[in-house]
């Protein structure tokens, strides 16, 4: 399954939007060099948002790396993007 890389982007940014308005945080605006600790998001905010990217996109990339949690959000979607090629 080829996906778009801006089809992953579409997809991982509409999440964060999403679950940041199901729990009612303050989310900064996205750019791609916005560190996820300063987001607005806690950590159970980020794995409500990796559990549906699993389901939306198809891939788990966690599985597939040496334990290095992406540091911004381009680093995050760019790991979504890589494990969906």
């Amino acid at each position: 399954m080829k996906v778009d890389v801006m089809s992953v982007r579409a997809t991982v940014l509409s999440h964060f939007e999403q679950v940041a308005k199901e729990q009612r945080k303050s989310l900064a605006p996205l750019s791609d060099d916005l560190v996820l600790v300063d987001s607005g998001l806690d950590s159970l905010c980020l794995a409500i948002i990796v559990a549906r990217l699993e389901d939306a996109l198809g891939v788990d990339p966690f599985n597939a790396t040496d334990g290095d949690f992406p540091v911004t959000l381009g680093d995050f979607i760019q790991l979504y993007a890589n494990a969906a090629r």
